[in-house]
Order: C-alpha cells, then sequence, then structure tokens
C-alpha cells in the first residue's frame, strides 16, 4: 500500500524542526538555572585549588560563549557523544540505553492496555449513554484525569504490595539475586505493579474521548437507518461504531505518548523502577546536567515518533487522507 509522501515527510520536518527548538529551549533553562556543573563534579567541599577548577572548566568549555557550547554538544549528541553523567560516571548514553530497555516495556505494556480497555470500555458506555454505567464509568475516568500519576502510585503500592503483600516494593529484579539467576518470571512480577499505576493513569483520556465518539455516532442518521432495517446493538455497534471510533481513537492514543512519558516518570520514581524517569529525577535532583539534557532528547524524540506513527496510521485506515496527503 503506497503512501502520499506527504504523510511522512511533513511531519517528519516539523519533528526535526522541533527537536532543535526543544533542545535550545532545554540547553537556555539548564544553562540559566542555578546549577554549577563544576560544583556538581569537585563536590561542595572539595579541596581542588582554583587553578584546577578553573582548568576543568576550560576542560569543558564553561567560560564558551553558550551558542558555541550548545553547538559542541548538539555536534556530538548527533555522532552519539551526550557527555559523561556526574551522577553515574559513565557515559550518558550508555545509561540512557540500558535504562530505555526497561521503560520500553514498562511505557508499551502500559499504553497497550490502557488503548485497548479504554477503547472498549468508552464504547460500552458510549452506547449505554444516560444509564447508570455510563455515569460511572465518566465518573471514574473524571477522577483519574485529576488524580497525580504519584498517588495512584501509592495507593497501589501501599495495598497490593504493602497491605496484601502479593507484589515486591519496587526495583525490576528482585534485592540481592545475580543477575544471571533473575528469571522472566521475576521480571514481570516486578513490573505489574508499574503497569498497573501507567495503565490506570492513561485510561481516562481515551475512555472519555471513545465515548464521545461512539455518543456522537449513535445518534447519527445512519445508524437510526441500520435500527430501522432490523440491526441488533451488537450488529450496529460491530459493523458501524467500532469502524468510525477506531481512527479518532488510534490518533489521540499515539498523542498521548507525552502524557505517557511524564507519566512514567512518576511511576517509575514511587516504584524505584531503574527506568529513564528513575534516572531523570535523580539527575534532576544531583544537578547532573548531562543527564538531564539526554534524558530531554530521548524524550521528545519518543514523544514526536509517536506523533509520526499516528500520521501514518492515519493514512493507512483511512483512504481519504492517504489520497489527499493531509495530515495532523
Amino acid at each position: 500500500m503506497r503512501l502520499n509522501a506527504k504523510l511522512v515527510a511533513a511531519p517528519a520536518a516539523r519533528m526535526v524542526l522541533l527537536l532543535i527548538c526543544v533542545t535550545v529551549l532545554s540547553f537556555l533553562l539548564v544553562a540559566n538555572a542555578p546549577i554549577d556543573p563544576l560544583t556538581m563534579y569537585v563536590g561542595t567541599e572539595s579541596t581542588l585549588s582554583d587553578a584546577a577548577k578553573a582548568e576543568i572548566a576550560e576542560h569543558w568549555g564553561l567560560d564558551d560563549p553558550l551558542p558555541e557550547r550548545y553547538l559542541i554538544w548538539a555536534k556530538n549528541a548527533l555522532h552519539g557523544d551526550l557527555g559523561t553523567s556526574i551522577t553515574y560516571k559513565r557515559p550518558v548514553a550508555d545509561i540512557l540505553k540500558e535504562r530505555f530497555a526497561l521503560s520500553i516495556w514498562l511505557m508499551m505494556l502500559a499504553w497497550v492496555f490502557s488503548g485497548i480497555l479504554g477503547f472498549l470500555l468508552g464504547i460500552a458506555a458510549g452506547v449505554r449513554q444516560g444509564t447508570a454505567f455510563d455515569r460511572a464509568v465518566k465518573v471514574f475516568c473524571l477522577i483519574l484525569q485529576s488524580a497525580p500519576a504519584f498517588w495512584i502510585g501509592l495507593l497501589v503500592l501501599s495495598f497490593f504490595a504493602v497491605r496484601l503483600g502479593w507484589f515486591p516494593i519496587g526495583m525490576a529484579v528482585p534485592m540481592g539475586k545475580l543477575a544471571a539467576d533473575v528469571t522472566l518470571a521475576d521480571r514481570i512480577h516486578h513490573l505489574i505493579l508499574p503497569v498497573l499505576t501507567l495503565t490506570v493513569v492513561s485510561i481516562g483520556k481515551i475512555t472519555l474521548y471513545t465515548r464521545q465518539k461512539t455518543v456522537e455516532t449513535m445518534d447519527s442518521e445512519y445508524i437510526l437507518f441500520a435500527r430501522a432495517r432490523g440491526e441488533t446493538r451488537g450488529q450496529i455497534v460491530r459493523r458501524h461504531v467500532v469502524r468510525n471510533v477506531a481512527l479518532p481513537a488510534v490518533t489521540i492514543q499515539f498523542a498521548s505518548f507525552s502524557e505517557l512519558f511524564g507519566g512514567m516518570t512518576l511511576a517509575e520514581t514511587v516504584f524505584a523502577y531503574p527506568g529513564v524517569g528513575s534516572a531523570t529525577t535523580t539527575a534532576a535532583l544531583n544537578g547532573d546536567v548531562p543527564m538531564l539534557l539526554g534524558a530531554v532528547l530521548i524524550g521528545a524524540v519518543f514523544v514526536f515518533a509517536g506523533n509520526l506513527i499516528a500520521n501514518i496510521l492515519y493514512g493507512v485506515l483511512d483512504p481519504r487522507v492517504r489520497e489527499r496527503g493531509d495530515y495532523a
């Protein structure tokens, strides 16, 4: 199936432009923040002489003009060099690679579960508009939309891990167990509560959106005609509602990557899950500038990639969009 090149080229060009803007803005904010990379590196109680500190600052280029420092960082980033983490004393690229391998499982599982459950729950509520079930779903989703992710995480943690003792309190693997002895079941056991938290946090938006689209579809004239032909509610949902609601639901779910990434950061912090989110929080608390900039870059690429995929799938699912070459 051939896609119009505009569906990919225009969003990709926009993604590159926005990525440049995000990195420039992040660099400016970090450069003007009350964080001294040199102090964080040598420590507040360092006995180094002023001459030694000046030599380190010169080596890092801290005295160079800000545009020059950004261009050097951007050039190195294009070659995969994001600097060395002050906190972990290792290359930022290596840390993010390891951490992202853990975070991607958390985000993708939560994204899939929240999308499927939210889609089904939204349709079920929409076709039962005005019933007690519909009102309960709306109240539930509105509560989730207004509740902070860390608060839900703490509730899940205190109930399932502390009170019931069904799951571990945190971490990605059992504490004190050799890496060679860690099984897939161990990893899944430690992943359940973070995934549950992130799924619950993310399900409200897709449910309410799908419900609204379902209500609009059920009130349309062609649904009235389908009922006049004798189609049951199940047939109407399968033949008409799902087909009309699926496209906007897919779009809104891919567009929620930014919220998913933010929720992942809080969930990982609550459950001490060693992913990108917890590394970003630690870097912010320790003033780890290279790690912060690397995490911002990874987050921006992740979010923009989700928007790009949404545009491509929009063209795949809707032939009209594919022929016109429109994009969101």
